[in-house]
C-alpha cells in the first residue's frame, strides 16, 4: 500500500482516500439520474469514454445533499473489477501518510460513521479521516447499483 492520499472535504470535514484506488479526479458538474436508484446514487457520469456511477458522499454519511459548486469533484476509484466515482466536496491535496500514522477510530467514530472511516491520524492541528472505500461500495450492494 502507497503511503499517499488525496484529502478531500464533505461537509467542511477532511477525509483522506488511498491513492492506490484512485484513477482520476474530475470537476462535477452534474450527472444522469438513473430510475430507482438510492438516493446516495448521484447518477451516471461519463469520464473519459467509461460510464461510472456517482455515490454523494454528504448521503453516504447521513449529510443534506448540496448542489455543486465549482469545487465539487468526483474521485473515480476502483477495487477489484468495481470503478465508481464519489462525490466529494473538493479534493484538491496530495499528502504523503506512513501507514504506522495511523490508528484506529475511536469506538464512538466508528459507530456513527458506519464502519466507513477505518482510521485517523493527525497531520499538524489537522485530524483526518480515511475513507474505507471497499466498505463504502459494499454498502451500494445492499441497495442495488
Amino acid at each position: 500500500m502507497s503511503d499517499l492520499h488525496v484529502l478531500c472535504k464533505i461537509a467542511d470535514v477532511e477525509y483522506l482516500l488511498a491513492a492506490d484506488n484512485i484513477l482520476q479526479m474530475e470537476s462535477f458538474a452534474g450527472a444522469t439520474k438513473v430510475p430507482g436508484a438510492a438516493g446516495k446514487v448521484a447518477g451516471l457520469v461519463q469520464i473519459r469514454g467509461r460510464v461510472v456511477p456517482v455515490l454523494d458522499m454528504r448521503i453516504v454519511f447521513g449529510l443534506p445533499a448540496i448542489a455543486p459548486s465549482i469545487d465539487s469533484r468526483v474521485v473515480v476509484m476502483k477495487e477489484a473489477e468495481r470503478t465508481v466515482g464519489l462525490l466529494v466536496d473538493s479534493a484538491r491535496e496530495v499528502i504523503r501518510i506512513a501507514a504506522e500514522a495511523f490508528e484506529p477510530p475511536p469506538p464512538v467514530v466508528a459507530r456513527q460513521t458506519e464502519g466507513f472511516v477505518k482510521a485517523v491520524t493527525h497531520v499538524g492541528e489537522r485530524l483526518l479521516m480515511l475513507i474505507d472505500f471497499g466498505k463504502v461500495i459494499g454498502k451500494e450492494d445492499e441497495h442495488g447499483e
